[in-house]
């Protein structure tokens, strides 16, 4: 029988949940075939689309004067990894998500909806999800992420589709296999056969934290075997740090011991210190095993190198095209000087946040042989 939804709906809610499902399904599927114990349910289209529906009209109320921000996890009460569970399943309507938005605001817990009796409930809250699961999260009013649980090792959901008031963006899939894709890139995208989880995913837990502060930053990725960078930094360097900060390599390095309790809490911790440092006017310098060298640094134009004067601009977003820009036309100078560094230093990676949210990263792309920014916000929310 078909879920009952009362009242109008949202009406992008219908495009995104076919194209959640048809997502989910197929990744599910292609899990399966490396491992065919994987068990998992995926949420039906109207289950989907009811819960976008109502989350979306919840965004727009206020609770106590406050924004609800919640993350709507579609899965069964008896899947694994549930940490409590309400005695009476709670309706799922815009007034009950809001009141119960504050208890899961700042925890990282996700409120668990199924299909009791032909209506959806909240029926309690999870931390960890089973692959295939469906994850709609209200980022602000009107603005909704609709997720997907790739992995039980990834701390950070891939993106399926951003909803923003009647604007939809649907992830590409594709940008991943586009030539000279970073890795970093295609691990938010959620590619199969990228680099191994615990390498890549702490630039996206750094990626995530520059974003969440909020003040702009910029972060420069440089090879740990040579020192060429330093001849596109202006030196004395103000904040060097000797001997290298190593905290984080070694966290990563230890990723896969997941028996270390305090691994977790300590790798969030490291990251939002170095995330932190991004908000120092200049750029803060690791290597590309994850050492912190030095933090507020001005960037230089190198010796011999000329200005640069064309950037390709791509977003992984569907029925987007590249463009060529002057670098002017990406931001201030936190982009200016990230795109010359890059091409300058063209064995290195440049992150850069801004204040109004937009996220930027800067490779270069023997392909196209100039910079390429990779715009990636929707990737992060």
């Amino acid at each position: 029988m078909p879920l009952v939804i009362d009242g109008p709906t949202y009406r992008p809610a219908r495009v995104i949940a076919r194209v959640a499902h048809e997502y989910i399904a197929r990744h599910l599927e292609q899990t399966r075939e490396t491992n065919p114990r994987t068990a998992a349910s995926v949420a039906t289209i109207d289950a989907i689309e009811a819960v976008i529906d109502t989350a979306f009209r919840a965004s727009l109320r206020r609770e106590e004067g406050y924004i609800p921000r919640l993350s709507l996890a579609i899965i069964a009460p008896d899947e694994p990894g549930h940490t409590l569970m309400f005695e009476e399943a709670l309706p799922l309507t815009p007034g009950s998500l809001a009141r119960l938005s504050p208890a899961v605001a700042r925890s990282r817990l996700h409120v668990g909806v199924w299909n009791v009796r032909d209506q959806l409930y909240a029926w309690g809250t999870v931390r960890s999800l089973p692959i295939s699961s469906c994850v709609i999260e209200v980022a602000a009013p009107g603005l909704l992420v609709v997720k997907h649980c790739q992995s039980e090792q990834r701390r950070k959901l891939v993106n399926v589709a951003v909803l923003d008031g009647d604007q939809i963006k649907i992830v590409d899939e594709r940008a991943s296999r586009t030539a000279d894709c970073p890795s970093l890139v295609s691990s938010l995208i959620g590619s199969e056969g990228t680099a191994s989880p615990s390498s890549v995913d702490v630039l996206v837990e750094l990626a995530v934290s520059m974003r969440g502060h909020g003040r702009g930053g910029a972060l420069l990725v440089v090879p740990s075997d040579n020192e060429l960078w330093r001849e596109s930094i202006v030196h004395p360097l103000p904040y060097a740090v000797r001997p290298r900060f190593s905290a984080l390599g070694d966290l990563a390095r230890e990723s896969g011991n997941r028996l270390n309790s305090h691994w977790e809490p300590d790798l969030r911790a490291t990251v939002e210190m170095i995330a932190g440092l991004t908000a120092v006017d200049g750029a803060t310098v690791i290597t590309d095993q994850y050492e912190l060298i030095a933090f507020g640094a001005k960037i230089a134009r190198r010796d011999g190198h000329l200005r640069v004067e064309q950037v390709i601009v791509t977003e992984p977003i569907e029925d987007t095209a590249p463009v060529i820009v002057h670098p002017t036309q990406l931001g201030g100078t936190r982009h200016f000087s990230a795109v010359q560094f890059v091409h300058d230093q063209r064995d290195a990676m440049a992150l850069v946040a801004s204040q109004d949210g937009r996220f930027t990263i800067f490779s270069w792309s023997p392909s196209e042989d100039m910079v390429h920014a990779h715009r990636v916000e929707s990737l992060l929310l």
